[in-house]
């Protein structure tokens, strides 16, 4: 071989060598939160996601700080730890309420638990305390500790636990997501939460006026890192206790995109969809960044 041709070997050798050296294997460049197929629209209003659930109850005794309530979780043990989502119900009601949420979000790629109060007539500012109670359970004490990345955490509820959701929020400014649906409080302004937050409201809510309630908390979330509202056409105060497709896209797309920073479910947050159908209004601070 002559030298010209060997010199031309070991440069080529060289150049591949550095090559695999330099580029990055393919799943490092790979969001590590992403779980789950691609999304759909048809995926996103099934009654069920992509992955199988189990589910445990929580006994008021065995806890300190909120009353017990029911856990849900993927199954599989292949895809790593997940984001978690505590969810208060409202005034007066108990988790059956709202029950139908648990295993829907879980399978798509969280852990959730649904609490059960103190008492049925907690007030917004202690069902947050609460929410907050079950998430330091769930990711210290329970059986499915091992289960949740502790660093994603995100809070959700209904009515007084909407509003329980906005006080959580403003508490611990680390959570991921936070979504009050059909929320009441006393206190109208919340330029204290950072937390991406989306609310959804019902149009023809009494008990929470969006007017009164969702709009004027929406508006004044000025330091929100993003947020969002949504509002279902003709929906009363008690849509959140009915199995509903539309809450549950925006629901799981939103807990998608800020719990597991997954930018697949931007398409269904921005541009914000026409208010059209099940929606009468819709607002975002999009694009997400």
């Amino acid at each position: 071989m002559s030298l010209r041709k060997s010199f031309g070997l070991l440069s080529a050798t060289a150049a591949l060598v550095a090559g695999l050296v330099a580029a990055p294997p393919a799943q490092a460049a790979a969001n590590p939160y992403q779980r789950g197929p691609d999304p759909t629209e048809s995926l996103l209003r099934a009654a069920r996601g992509p992955f199988a659930v189990s589910e445990q109850s929580v006994s008021r005794l065995s806890v300190s700080g909120f009353g017990g309530g029911r856990i849900y979780y993927p199954t599989t043990t292949s895809q790593g730890t997940f984001g978690a989502i505590a969810i208060s119900p409202g005034f007066t009601a108990s988790w059956s309420s709202l029950a139908w949420l648990g295993p829907r979000l879980a399978s798509h790629g969280f852990v959730v638990i649904g609490i059960e109060t103190n008492t049925r007539l907690d007030q917004p500012d202690s069902r947050g305390r609460q929410l907050l109670a079950a998430l330091d359970y769930l990711t210290q004490r329970s059986s499915v500790r091992n289960r949740v990345d502790a660093s994603r955490l995100a809070v959700a509820g209904h009515s007084m636990g909407g509003g329980g959701t906005l006080e959580a929020a403003k508490s611990r400014t680390s959570l991921k997501a936070a979504i009050p649906i059909a929320p009441w409080n006393l206190d109208k302004t919340w330029p204290e939460v950072r937390t991406p937050t989306l609310i959804i409201g019902g149009e023809l809510d009494s008990i929470a006026p969006v007017a009164t309630h969702s709009i004027p908390f929406y508006n004044s979330l000025t330091n929100a890192r993003e947020k969002a509202y949504l509002e279902l056409n003709n929906a009363s105060h008690f849509f959140p206790q009915f199995s509903n497709d539309t809450m549950a896209k925006f629901m799981i797309s939103w807990m998608k995109r800020f719990i597991d920073d997954d930018t697949r479910y931007d398409q269904f947050l921005c541009p914000p969809p026409r208010a059209i159908g099940d929606i009468s209004d819709y607002r975002d601070t999009c694009p997400h960044t």
